[in-house]
């Protein structure tokens, strides 16, 4: 039983007591462990319940037909990725060919041939768990490639002079949206995010190099503006055409009380100035387009309390269904007002509350906030 359990489970359902008798001989004899159903409601529920690795499904039942319960288990994400055989009579072409379009892999026909039975079976099972060999490896390369790129965000307790939160969901194991913080000395502080194009490997591997190209441009002395042009010129030497990114970029200097912010592509900074709640534009294109792009800079005076929130589009994508772009702005300023006196943290967290709605997440989410 123990070999039988190795290569794998297959349900049977069929209504005839002989069919399952001869299938079940067959197939175990082949090693494999063998379940049965004499209708598809039964089978439906033993389906769901065993979680079978394959099913052979006849086609002509009284009541519900083969047809019927294979829509249905391809219907149910826990039994949709199980491959059907369907089970037919000999000549039914039509059936044959209703049953792969319906997604069923194959089809063995009655009366049975034993090594057809096991050649088909073995077959597809063995192509199923190649399958999921592949799914395996790629979920762990997609952990480690989300690990590493957890590991290259800076957290807001590593770094207590920047004084800033952040939310950061990606949703997938490997985002396309980024951020960095670095303290360049002297009460300085430069904050950085950007939007990859995309949320496949390709799009995390740009968000790794982003971070070297950041930090080598941020310095003193260095305006936002400067900081984008820089980094844009790299970008379009090493990127397709296919690849670009929004990008905000802000810079703060706590003890001249002044801060410079630019963006490329970017939605607008929330600034909470002296009480007041507005959105700081800075025109510019995305970054990794046209190496001769220049970046617009706003600058301004801050006072202690003051704050400046980046986030990415994902936030406005997945704040509660399709809305326009003033509503959003609208929802967004009235998170602001709602958590102006909380502490920052808390700031963040129930502004990102308040702007999602419950559904799991479109697009990668950030919000950065920061305090002067």
């Amino acid at each position: 039983m123990a070999e039988a359990e190795k290569l794998g489970t297959i349900l049977v359902v069929d209504d005839e007591p002989l069919n399952i008798v001869v299938l079940k001989g067959v197939l175990t004899g082949a090693g494999y462990a063998v379940e049965s159903a004499p209708d598809g409601q039964t089978g439906l529920e033993k389906a769901q319940r065993l979680r079978p690795d394959m099913i052979l499904l006849d086609v002509m039942m009284p009541g519900e037909s083969g047809f019927e319960t294979c829509a249905k288990l391809k219907r149910d994400p826990a039994t949709a990725h199980i491959p059907v055989i369907f089970i037919t009579c000999l000549g039914e072409m039509a059936d044959k060919l209703a049953g792969l379009d319906m997604g069923a892999v194959d089809y063995i026909t009655k009366p049975f041939i034993a090594a057809e039975v096991v050649a088909r079976v073995r077959s597809h099972m063995n192509f199923q768990r190649r399958q999921s060999e592949i799914i395996d490896a790629q979920a762990t390369r997609l952990g480690q490639v989300h690990a590493a790129q957890m590991a290259l965000l800076v957290k807001p307790e590593a770094l207590p002079e920047a004084r800033f939160a952040v939310h950061f969901l990606p949703v997938l194991e490997a985002g396309g949206d980024f951020y960095d913080v670095l303290s360049l000395g002297g009460g300085q502080c430069a904050y950085f995010l950007a939007d990859v194009s995309g949320h496949d490997l390709g799009a995390s591997f740009i968000t790794s190099s982003l971070k070297a190209l950041f930090r080598q441009h941020a310095a003193p002395g260095k305006t936002p503006a400067d900081i984008l042009a820089a980094m844009n010129r790299i970008l379009c030497a090493i990127t397709t055409e296919e690849v670009y990114l929004t990008a905000a970029c802000l810079c703060v200097d706590r003890t001249t009380g002044r801060y410079s912010l630019a963006s490329g592509g970017h939605p607008p900074v929330l600034a909470q100035l002296g009480g007041q709640h507005s959105l700081l534009e800075s025109p510019g294109l995305p970054l990794g387009m046209f190496d001769a792009a220049e970046y617009a800079m706003l600058e301004g005076a801050m006072r202690e309390g003051d704050r400046f929130f980046l986030y990415t589009d994902g936030l406005a994508e997945n704040s509660g269904g399709y809305v326009t772009g003033e509503e959003f702005r609208s929802r967004l300023l009235a998170a602001c007002r709602h958590n102006a006196v909380m502490p920052l943290g808390a700031a963040v967290r129930n502004m990102v509350s308040e702007l999602s709605g419950a559904e799991r997440p479109a697009d990668d989410v950030v919000l950065l906030g920061v305090e002067a």
